[in-house]
C-alpha cells in the first residue's frame, strides 16, 4: 500500500514554515508523487492567514498530532461468526482461516463474546458415553447444521440441553435404552423404521429426525403433531446427522463474554499494552459506536504505518507535531541548525545556512527544472521576505538575495513593495486577538545542557502597542513558561522600522546581569540592530545560560 506522506512545518508555523511545506509538496505532486499533502502543526498567525487569502490559496491540512492510531494497523476484514449460527459454522471457520479467536457478534455487528481455538479443542475432546450423548442445541441451530425441514412442529431459538439416542434397534431394545430419561429432552434420531419413530411419538420426545432423507408416512407426520413432537427430515444418513448434531449449538452459547478490546481512534500504545500484558492473544478493535472494526494480534503491532512526514522549517523533534518520533522520516528540508533525530534508513536531509526554507525549496525547483506557477512563486517569495525581514535580517544570504529576484520575476511582484504589504497587513499584536495568541505564535523551544528554554518573535511597526500589552504579554509568557516546565520563556518583539528588538523574559532571573543589553525595566531588554532569533538572541542565550 502506497503510502500518505505529509509535509509538514514545525509547531506553531511562522510563514516561511507554511510556505515552504506547500510549495514542496506541491514540487513533489509535479514530480509524480501523488499522495504527498502539504500539512501544519498548529494554527495560522495573522501574518500567514492573510497571505494565503491574498494569493489564493488553500490553508494546508491541520494536523493536531500524528500519534499512530490503532486503525492504522487493523485490517477490517475480520473472520466472524453470528451468534445464533451453529458450532459446525465455526469449525469451518478455523479450519479455513487459521485463527486462534473468533468473534460472535450480534444482529448489529457488536461482539458479545469469542470462541477460543483452545475450548473448540476441549469441546472436541470430550470421550464420555454421557458427554457423547449430550447436545446443547435450539431447534432453530439443530435444523440448520442437519439441513433439515421440519414436518411437524417449528423452530425455536432458545438453548436445550438434550439426550441424543439413535433409532438402530429392536422396538424392544429402544424402549429399555431410553427408559431411564425424561422424554421431553430426548432427540430420537432414526431411518425409516415406522415402529422406532411411532413409539418415539408415543412417548413424547422433544425431537424426532429421520435421516436419509426418505419417506415419512403422513400418519407419522400427523401423531407428531398431535403429540408436539417436533419432526425433521434431514438428507444426511444417520452417522453424519449424529455427528454433526453434536455441533449444532450455537455460536453465542459457547461464547466467553469476556474479552480485551479498543477503540479504532485508540492510540497504538494502548493496543501494544494490552497485547503484551493481558495475556491475551487478540484484542477486538471497535468502531465508535461498538461494532467490530477488526482483530488486532502481536502481529498487527508490525504492520507499516500507512503515513510518513517530511520535514520543513525544522529538524528537531522538540519542535515537530506530536507523534513524529514515532513516524518514519523519509526527508528534511531546513536551514536551522541540526538537532535531528536518528533515522533507520537513510534520507535525503537537505540544509543549507541560508535565510528561509522557501529560499532551498526554490533551489529545489530549479535543481528539477520545474518552473513555479505564479501563485507558489509569490508564496516562496513572502517565505523568504518573511524570514529575512525584506532581506534586512543578519541570516540573509545572496541566495536569498537571488531567490526573491527569480521569484518577484515569475510572480509579476515588486519584492520591496510585497513585503512592506505583507508586514503592514500583520504588524499589529492586537491582529493575534489575544496575549496568549501573540506569545505561542512562532515559539520555538531549545536546549542548552539540562536547561530547556524557549523564544517566541512576532514582527511590529513601532512599540507602541508593545508597551500597552507589556504586562498582560508578561504573563502569557509566565503561563507558557510554567506549562512546558521551562527555566526562560522569552518573548522577541521586532521592530522592523528601527530594526531592533524588545526582548521579554521570564524567569532566569539570575541571567539577567550576563544578558549584556540595557534594561528599561526588570525583565525586559533593548536590543538595537537585533532581528535574527536563529543567528543572534538564540546563540547569545545559549552562551548566558551556558555560563559562557
Amino acid at each position: 500500500m502506497e503510502k500518505e506522506i505529509y509535509v509538514i512545518g514545525h509547531k506553531n508555523p511562522d510563514t516561511d514554515s507554511v510556505a515552504s511545506a506547500i510549495a514542496y509538496a506541491r514540487l513533489k505532486r509535479e514530480l509524480g508523487e501523488e499522495r504527498v499533502t502539504a500539512a501544519m502543526a498548529g494554527g495560522l498567525n495573522p501574518q500567514t492567514t492573510w497571505l494565503l487569502s491574498r494569493l489564493g490559496i488553500k490553508a494546508p491540512l491541520y494536523l493536531a498530532d500524528v500519534h499512530p492510531k490503532v486503525r492504522d494497523v487493523i485490517q477490517r476484514t475480520p473472520v466472524t461468526v453470528q451468534e445464533a449460527a451453529p458450532l459446525l459454522t465455526a469449525l469451518e471457520l478455523f479450519h479455513h482461516h487459521g485463527i486462534r479467536i473468533l468473534p460472535v457478534l450480534d444482529q448489529r455487528g457488536a461482539p458479545t463474546g469469542v470462541i477460543p481455538l483452545l475450548k473448540i479443542a476441549e469441546r472436541s475432546l470430550a470421550t464420555g458415553p454421557a458427554s457423547l450423548r449430550l447436545v446443547t442445541a435450539s431447534l432453530d441451530s439443530l435444523a440448520a447444521c442437519l439441513e433439515a425441514s421440519f414436518l411437524a412442529g417449528s423452530g425455536e431459538a432458545a438453548v436445550e440441553t438434550l439426550h441424543l439416542f439413535v433409532g438402530a434397534m429392536a422396538e424392544e431394545s429402544f424402549n429399555a435404552k431410553i427408559a431411564g430419561f425424561d422424554p421431553v429432552n430426548l432427540v430420537v434420531v432414526t431411518g425409516d423404521r415406522r415402529s422406532i419413530q411411532l413409539s418415539a411419538i408415543e412417548r413424547g420426545v422433544r425431537l424426532l429426525v429421520v435421516t436419509g432423507g426418505l419417506a415419512v408416512d403422513e400418519e407419522v407426520v400427523r401423531l407428531a403433531a398431535e403429540n408436539g413432537v417436533a419432526l425433521l427430515s434431514t438428507p444426511l444418513d444417520t452417522a453424519a446427522t449424529v455427528s454433526r448434531a453434536r455441533l449444532a449449538t450455537p455460536a453465542g452459547h459457547l461464547a466467553e463474554p469476556g474479552f480485551e478490546s479498543v477503540t479504532v481512534g485508540a492510540p497504538l500504545g494502548r493496543l501494544r499494552e494490552k497485547l503484551l500484558h493481558s495475556g491475551e492473544t487478540a484484542v477486538l478493535v471497535l468502531e465508535e459506536d461498538g461494532t467490530l472494526a477488526g482483530v488486532a494480534t502481536k502481529s498487527s503491532l508490525f504492520a507499516p504505518l500507512p503515513y510518513a512526514l517530511i520535514l520543513v522549517d525544522h529538524n528537531e523533534l522538540s519542535q515537530s507535531v506530536p507523534g513524529a518520533e514515532d513516524l518514519e522520516i523519509l526527508e528534511v528540508v531546513d536551514h536551522h541548525k541540526l538537532g535531528n533525530p536518528p533515522t533507520s534508513n537513510p534520507i535525503p536531509f537537505i540544509t543549507a545556512p541560508v535565510g528561509s526554507t522557501c529560499t532551498i525549496v526554490a533551489s529545489l525547483y530549479e535543481e528539477h527544472r520545474v518552473t513555479p506557477p505564479s501563485d507558489i512563486a509569490a508564496l516562496l517569495l513572502a517565505g523568504i521576505l518573511s524570514d529575512t525581514v525584506i532581506l534586512k535580517s543578519p541570516t540573509t544570504t545572496g541566495r536569498d538575495r537571488d531567490a526573491v529576484s527569480r521569484l518577484a520575476a515569475l510572480a509579476g511582484l515588486d519584492w520591496q513593495a510585497f513585503g512592506a504589504e505583507i508586514f503592514a497587513a500583520s504588524g499589529a499584536l492586537s491582529g493575534y486577538g489575544s496575549p496568549d495568541r501573540v506569545v505561542v505564535s512562532d515559539f520555538k523551544l531549545f536546549n542548552q545542557g539540562e536547561i530547556r528554554f524557549g523564544v517566541g518573535q512576532v514582527e511590529v511597526f513601532g512599540f507602541a502597542e508593545f508597551e500597552e500589552m507589556k504586562a498582560d504579554l508578561r504573563g502569557a509568557l509566565a503561563s507558557l513558561r510554567e506549562k512546558e516546565g521551562l527555566e526562560v520563556a522569552g518573548l522577541m518583539v521586532t521592530d522592523i522600522s528601527s530594526e531592533s528588538t524588545m526582548f521579554l523574559m521570564e524567569g532566569g532571573q539570575g541571567y539577567s546581569r550576563f544578558m549584556g543589553y540595557p534594561q528599561p525595566e526588570p525583565q525586559v531588554f533593548e536590543m538595537k540592530g537585533v532581528m535574527s532569533r536563529k543567528k543572534q538572541l538564540v546563540p547569545h542565550l545559549i552562551k548566558v545560560l551556558g555560563g559562557r
